[in-house]
């Protein structure tokens, strides 16, 4: 997958993926405006052009944007060394909104008629935590 920032001064190389999940956490809202649309790419990601602002948003993760027109690009998770970008990158590419997570954080004032997995965040670090 090849995507871009707004002003294109940031290009991202990505594996091909089709799925597409959403992120209701209180943080993600707060850094994206709304839900976070993302899609997890793993370790093999490039960033070509100028090099992407991080933030470290918390113990075990990093958020990424570019320094000229701030669009948001990456959640990086520390331990996993695993990106999770954001779909808006990739105009071009279909995806398939397979999941959901906080869910018990989503705030009333939206609803997607998706089908869709969905996790609390309990479950979500339940799910991902180590043995």
């Amino acid at each position: 997958m090849k995507g871009k920032c707004l002003c294109g001064s940031i290009e991202v190389e990505a594996p091909d993926q089709t799925d597409l999940g959403v992120c209701h956490c209180t943080m993600c809202r707060r850094w994206t405006g709304g839900p976070m649309f993302a899609v997890h790419c793993g370790s093999d990601v490039k960033f070509i052009g100028d090099t992407p602002t991080r933030y470290q948003s918390s113990d075990w993760a990093e958020r990424g944007f570019c320094p000229k027109c701030g669009s948001h690009l990456f959640y990086y998770l520390l331990p996993n060394n695993e990106y999770v970008l954001t779909a808006g990158l990739f105009q071009d590419q279909e995806f398939t909104f397979s999941s959901e997570i906080f869910i018990d954080e989503k705030p009333s004032y939206y609803e997607f008629g998706n089908q869709t997995n969905q996790l609390t965040g309990q479950q979500v670090f339940e799910q991902y935590s180590p043995d």
